[in-house]
């Protein structure tokens, strides 16, 4: 369920906004994310988690899918399905989740054109569904840094692969100010800043400290961190 509605109208003329879009994210399970040797794998949880808050701050559609979850991969992580309500995975036993016909079906029911895609791993999982969404007339967008593969050479085939077929090269960041594109935009300023100083590392610390040291707001306030109860 999206958090802010009646956003003002981005102009599009190629680039991405928050409702000509629908965002994918295939197989963010923790058995794909334990063989990613190409990229930090704290990294990629928190560029989806990033991106998965930033979904819901534009009121954009999200797809899950999941793969064989009890078989080998394992449930959606619990950060993804935390920071989308209500949004539940599609279960596929095929790699390419542009085989299942639930999965598309659940694309197709947003009326987008537009595919924002995350996924695990990069060659195969991510690779497959973009090159068969293009050539059925969808436009895709790969997260890179929401992405990752068992070897940096897999991953870099995979990359080179989509965008020869013509898929375009973005990471989380990138795709949510793309998404904010003017700071104007007050009836998302204040999200959007909120998961750039969780998320976004130097740069968050840099929008806290104008804030604060340069500016005099007060500082940040978080909730303080409840200890979970221990299992019995």
């Amino acid at each position: 369920m999206s958090q802010i509605r009646n956003l003002a109208k981005r102009s599009e003329k190629g680039l991405l906004t928050p409702d000509n879009c629908v965002l994918a994210m295939i197989d963010l399970q923790p058995q794909m994310l334990f063989g990613v040797s190409n990229f930090d794998r704290q990294s990629v949880i928190n560029n989806n988690v990033m991106l998965s808050k930033a979904a819901q701050v534009f009121g954009v559609p999200v797809v899950l899918s999941s793969v064989e979850t009890k078989a080998f991969s394992g449930n959606t992580w619990p950060q993804i399905l935390a920071a989308l309500p209500g949004v539940e995975p599609i279960e596929r036993s095929s790699m390419n989740s542009w085989d299942d016909k639930n999965f598309v079906a659940a694309i197709e029911k947003t009326g987008k054109k537009k595919i924002v895609l995350t996924g695990l791993w990069t060659e195969t999982c991510v690779a497959l569904p973009t090159i068969q969404a293009i050539h059925d007339g969808y436009e895709v967008y790969v997260v890179e840094d929401c992405c990752g593969d068992v070897s940096q050479l897999a991953h870099d085939n995979a990359m080179k692969r989509v965008i020869q077929a013509g898929a375009k090269p973005v990471t989380a960041l990138s795709t949510m100010l793309e998404w904010q594109r003017d700071w104007a935009q007050r009836e998302t300023y204040d999200a959007v800043m909120d998961i750039v100083k969780t998320h976004c590392g130097a740069y968050g610390m840099g929008v806290e400290y104008a804030y604060t040291m340069v500016h005099g707001a007060p500082a940040t306030q978080l909730p303080a961190y409840v200890v979970p109860a221990a299992h019995k």
